[in-house]
């Protein structure tokens, strides 16, 4: 893989971002634009404890994709307690993600407010998200493409990042948001996966009150180098091929590979891992 670094700036104004960064759908971290924030002084681990421990949170895991499995249904729950104790005790695969802040706790919204990046973003759709050490997230893009806002707390976190342009090379599988589940992207075996060689990518590390922009329909890979949490705050999809795109997964896609998991099981599974292979052999 090709992987340039992701730009860093520590701070950055709303014509500047959206010159050289929406404009161009480039990602980049953002060092220092959230230290007046309660939450920068206030979250972690211990702190979502506090605040959320006796709320029951969804536990997902790095276990391939099962037909029984619904479409994003969780692999475990736990109190939030529990997690964060196991969390901070040993590494687990265990994760949360699209955690809705203003559902489950509402006070935590008092910490953080909607930064004017020049996009109108969705109020009603902050999610948090956690892991534990070593944890990480398959490589997916999200169904509706939008521009995300990704604010990192606690620990490391490291990210790898590639554009729609690149999906001949990533062995995606077909109706679906993800790559094949066996491509270990922080490490890849290139000689049996030999067309992450062309694929062209970016990488970075976000620490504790970072921001990192992806562009609309940006794949995304995220590992846990610490244990810690992120929020995402999301802005809808503004190029119309784009959107056109996210109206279809949401509406076609999504119901028809439910739909063909329900009619041919396993074997809707393994054909489609088969055919990101197949596919990749034809381009």
């Amino acid at each position: 893989m090709n992987l340039k670094n992701i730009p860093r700036v520590e701070t950055i104004s709303k014509d500047d971002f959206i010159r050289h960064y929406f404009k161009p759908q480039k990602p980049v971290i953002i060092e220092r634009f959230i230290e007046d924030w309660p939450a920068y002084s206030k979250w972690n681990l211990d702190y979502m404890k506090q605040v959320a421990g006796e709320k029951t949170v969804p536990l997902y895991d790095d276990r391939p994709v099962d037909y029984k499995d619904g479409f994003n249904e969780p692999h475990a729950t736990m109190k939030m307690s529990e997690y964060i104790d196991l969390l901070k005790s040993k590494p687990t695969k265990y994760r949360i993600f699209l955690w809705n802040i203003l559902k489950e706790v509402p006070e935590l919204q008092k910490d953080f407010n909607f930064p004017d990046f020049g996009l109108k973003l969705m109020k009603g759709l902050p999610m948090l998200f956690f892991g534990g050490k070593d944890s990480y997230t398959f490589m997916h893009y999200d169904i509706d493409l939008a521009n995300i806002f990704h604010f990192h707390f606690e620990g490391k976190k490291e990210i790898i990042l590639f554009d729609q342009n690149q999906n001949k090379y990533l062995y995606k599988i077909p109706h679906s948001l993800i790559t094949r589940e066996d491509i270990d992207f922080s490490n890849p075996d290139i000689e049996k996966w030999p067309a992450l060689k062309q694929a062209n990518g970016w990488h970075g590390e976000l620490n504790h009150g970072e921001i990192l922009y992806m562009p609309e329909g940006y794949w995304h890979y995220m590992r846990y180098i610490t244990p810690g949490f992120s929020m995402s705050l999301r802005a809808i999809a503004r190029r119309p091929k784009n959107l056109g795109k996210a109206l279809y997964n949401i509406i076609v896609m999504r119901n028809f590979d439910n739909l063909m998991r329900r009619l041919k099981g396993q074997q809707w599974i393994d054909w489609k891992n088969e055919k990101a292979l197949t596919n990749i052999t034809k381009s």
